[in-house]
């Protein structure tokens, strides 16, 4: 916890340190890529360092710890720093790289602080670090325990490769060595790491959209503002090696008999059908509303699947929200003003940030209790203070 010595100290600079963290992020990874260039190998997102998400993912995880440490004395943001853990653990993030990280990034604290730190803020804020370090190292050792195998990476070959939808691809792919599998829960997902033209490798997460034990399926868009999904869709052949990481993701279905709403707009709709799945393999008799966002009824990637698996379900039911309006469809955008709740319903969302945002809010004024909201957010994670 945050000592007494260090409280007041955040407390006071908070407001300056966070109004200028949006500016030292981007010295700090200048920094660091100018002495560690092989991170951007395999490790950093490439396309988010050029877009700036990955800079305020960095800057939104500090501030949104730092404001909970001085807001909430002797506890941890403990859902924010489970869904950091797993990313890192999908990436293969060890221990000695937080040091790396802390003295690239408090060099760029004092060069861009340097009129005002002194060694007691310096200190404070050094406490702020090792206290978010120390808790995702602790977690992530936890995490890479649970795997099957000790393995960052594996190698799984192309088994199939199947259009779905507009501008969409889906992967299935089996084991290609004796590496140990670990099965996925419903709503995880793993790594996928190419190579690209360049020749610099370059990771990006997919959910798990129906995991099989022995198989792996995965369901790509285009047009996703990365620089994988394209090489997947473009040079990704059947037969070809992928090499994937172990799965993640602590968005997963909780246990228990209540009802259930599965919300998702796009591709997000790639957790919710493998939580949809697994209930309907299960034959189980929850209550579940099945709520989806597209542009069009084509776009839709995984249609077929979350259809069949509504139907194999007695308590199940579908509400489908369209641009243009469609037959058994709505127009326009998704509002749960326009459904009827279960009472104690839990919801599982994944979507668009603007779309994830807007539909929690709502679920709240519904009277949906926030710890029954579950979300997933890829790419940089910035909406950490929420």
């Amino acid at each position: 916890m945050l000592s007494d010595k260090s409280r007041p100290v955040i407390e006071a600079t908070l407001p300056l340190v966070g109004s200028r963290i949006g500016a030292i992020t981007p010295k700090f990874y200048a920094r660091l890529f100018a002495a560690h260039p092989e991170l951007l190998d395999g490790l950093f997102s490439r396309s988010n360092q050029r877009s700036g998400d990955q800079q305020q993912a960095l800057a939104g995880s500090i501030a949104a710890f730092a404001t909970h440490l001085v807001n909430n004395p002797g506890t941890l943001p403990e859902t924010v720093l489970s869904r950091i853990a797993h990313k890192h653990a999908s990436l293969g993030i060890t221990e000695p790289q937080y040091q790396v990280v802390y003295e690239h990034l408090f060099a760029a604290i004092a060069e861009d602080l340097a009129e005002v730190i002194t060694p007691e803020i310096a200190e404070a804020w050094t406490e702020v670090y090792w206290l978010m370090a120390d808790a995702l190292i602790k977690i992530e050792k936890g995490l890479y325990a649970a795997q099957a195998n000790g393995k960052m990476w594996a190698p799984w070959r192309v088994a199939a490769k199947t259009p779905a939808g507009t501008g969409a691809m889906t992967f299935t792919l089996e084991p290609a060595d004796d590496t140990p599998i670990t099965s996925a829960l419903p709503g995880q997902y793993v790594s996928v790491k190419v190579q690209l033209p360049d020749g610099l490798r370059q990771v990006r997460q997919y959910s798990l959209s129906d995991d099989a034990g022995t198989s792996r399926t995965f369901t790509t868009k285009l047009d996703d503002g990365g620089e994988v999904s394209p090489v997947l869709h473009q040079a990704v052949e059947v037969g070809d090696i992928l090499e994937i990481s172990n799965p993640y993701g602590e968005i997963t279905l909780k246990e228990g008999d209540g009802p259930v709403v599965l919300a998702s707009a796009g591709i997000g709709c790639t957790p919710t059908a493998s939580i949809l799945r697994s209930l309907a393999e299960a034959g189980s008799e929850r209550q579940v509303l099945v709520l989806h966002a597209e542009s069009t009824l084509e776009s839709w990637a995984l249609r077929g699947q979350m259809t069949d698996d509504v139907d194999r379900l007695a308590g199940a039911d579908l509400q489908l929200w369209l641009e243009e309006r469609r037959p058994g469809s709505r127009e326009g955008f998704m509002s749960l003003r326009e459904v009827d709740l279960p009472a104690d319903a839990s919801l599982y969302l994944c979507g668009p940030l603007p779309f994830m945002k807007h539909i929690r809010n709502e679920a709240i004024n519904a009277g949906i209790p926030a710890t029954r909201i579950h979300y997933e957010v890829f790419g940089p994670d910035i909406w950490l203070a929420n």
